[in-house]
């Protein structure tokens, strides 16, 4: 049978299957668990009317239950075996794991992401967005910045391994110094604790672009009337920004800031493709995939490190959107 033919049938299946799972179910409900007859049709009705939302629930909810709490419980399960999974050894992957001087590293690199690239690259797409909105030609500066959004963590990877590399004729960082008189080449991405920045920044460089979009439209939004009363009681434009803009999008660049946060936990191409973690680079990421094939044990506790480091941040987000909603 050829992909085509089974990528048909699948989604025949799986549209057919839901859409008679929905009639089915609302069906039986009415017809038979609580029927709209006998004594008391109308509360039969309203108890119809309290089950049918779990009825719509019922796919998604078995859906996570399947493709995230049953992975979730299942690793953390793992992490508490040994290497080869046959010997239950209870925490004593995460005892070594945090006593382990390459963990700490990572734990390390990885606060220095989540200070930096959310705070850089909101701060830069606020510039962006409120500066390009004074620009004749702002849309087109908004597409350019805007652009590397469309490239993948490794290509823009490849593209800053030129800009960093150690040769004045290809790296850019190396034919500056070379302008002012450096003889001696330098591989910044060997340069012990800053050469963490040089990774934290092509992450900036590429999530720019989202936080300038987003913040361009929370800017427009903001009705005149404010500005233009602020101009007439004198405020100058800083004043104007920081005190009268900033402060009514505040909900919006919290947003974008916890959605950043959650990508930089994430993050792992740039790190892998660009020093493979090495010279002190690694964060929590690079330093489960070096574990990966050798230890399940200590790569699925790391994994669950993770997760447990990402669920404040996405329940802040969470809370402030519904804030936001409300």
């Amino acid at each position: 049978m050829s992909p085509l033919v089974q990528g048909i049938m699948t989604v025949f299946i799986g549209v057919g299957g839901c859409v008679g799972y929905f009639f089915l179910s609302n069906l039986i409900l009415d017809k038979v668990i609580f029927p709209a007859r006998g004594d008391n049709p109308g509360r039969n009705i309203n108890r119809a009317n309290l089950v049918r939302p779990w009825l719509f629930l019922f796919p998604a909810m078995a859906a996570l239950g399947l493709y995230l709490v049953y992975p979730v419980v299942g690793s953390f399960w793992r992490s508490l075996y040994n290497r080869n999974g046959d010997e239950f050894i209870g925490f004593g992957n995460y005892t070594t794991m945090f006593a382990d001087s390459g963990f700490q590293t990572a734990l390390f690199n990885n606060f220095l992401w989540v200070l930096f690239v959310p705070a850089a690259a909101t701060f830069f797409g606020l510039l962006v967005a409120q500066l390009t909105d004074r620009m004749r030609w702002g849309n087109i500066a908004k597409s350019l910045i805007f652009m590397p959004m469309a490239i993948s963590f490794v290509g823009a990877s490849l593209i800053w391994k030129f800009v960093y590399a150690n040769n004045a004729d290809i790296g850019l960082i190396n034919a500056v110094r070379q302008v002012f008189g450096a003889s001696e080449p330098l591989d910044v991405l060997q340069v012990q604790f800053w050469n963490n920045f040089f990774l934290m920044f092509i992450l900036v460089w590429i999530q720019t672009g989202f936080a300038m979009v987003i913040l361009s439209a929370a800017l427009r939004g903001i009705p005149e009337e404010t500005i233009e009363a602020a101009i007439i009681d004198g405020a100058n434009p800083f004043q104007v920004f920081f005190k009268i803009k900033v402060p009514q999008i505040m909900g919006t660049i919290v947003v974008v800031w916890t959605t950043i946060t959650i990508l930089v936990l994430k993050v792992f191409d740039i790190v892998y493709t660009m020093t493979g973690g090495n010279f002190g680079t690694d964060i929590l990421p690079s330093y489960m995939m070096s574990y990966m094939f050798r230890d399940d044990g200590r790569a699925t506790a790391v994994a669950f490190v993770i997760m447990i480091i990402v669920l404040p941040v996405m329940i802040w987000n969470i809370r402030q959107a519904r804030a936001e909603m409300r």
